[in-house]
């Protein structure tokens, strides 16, 4: 499966943003997907992850309740809403995809797509 994320930009704190992810090659919803993002000189970390029918979120504490994941698999597109953002929330996000949850989940997924940078100003 081919992903390809868009929607990053710059934004001030408190703002909101909200990444896509158009992905084709395969059959959309039988892919479970993911959010990650690497801030600078960081290691990558866990976002997001949510199930190929929509029905399981799972998100990192550090952005729960201000992030929502969500998925459109007539459109083969999956979303990040970002709200309240935060100076710490400035990354590259990816997206990633994989039959297997719990390999999304763990950042070992077998799909990747490129980045989209998003920078939040204090």
């Amino acid at each position: 499966v081919q992903l390809q994320a868009s929607g990053g930009g710059l934004v001030q704190a408190g703002g909101s943003l909200r990444l896509s992810c158009a992905a084709s090659g395969r059959t959309f919803s039988n892919y479970n997907m993911g959010w990650f993002r690497q801030a600078p000189g960081k290691e990558r970390e866990f976002v997001a992850t949510i199930s190929g029918s929509g029905v399981q979120t799972h998100y990192a504490d550090s952005v729960k309740g201000r992030f929502t994941v969500s998925r459109d698999n007539a459109k083969n597109t999956l979303y990040l809403q970002m709200n309240s953002l935060k100076p710490e929330d400035t990354a590259v996000y990816y997206c990633a995809a994989d039959r297997r949850y719990l390999a999304v989940a763990g950042g070992s997924a077998g799909y990747w797509g490129q980045e989209t940078l998003v920078t939040v100003s204090s």
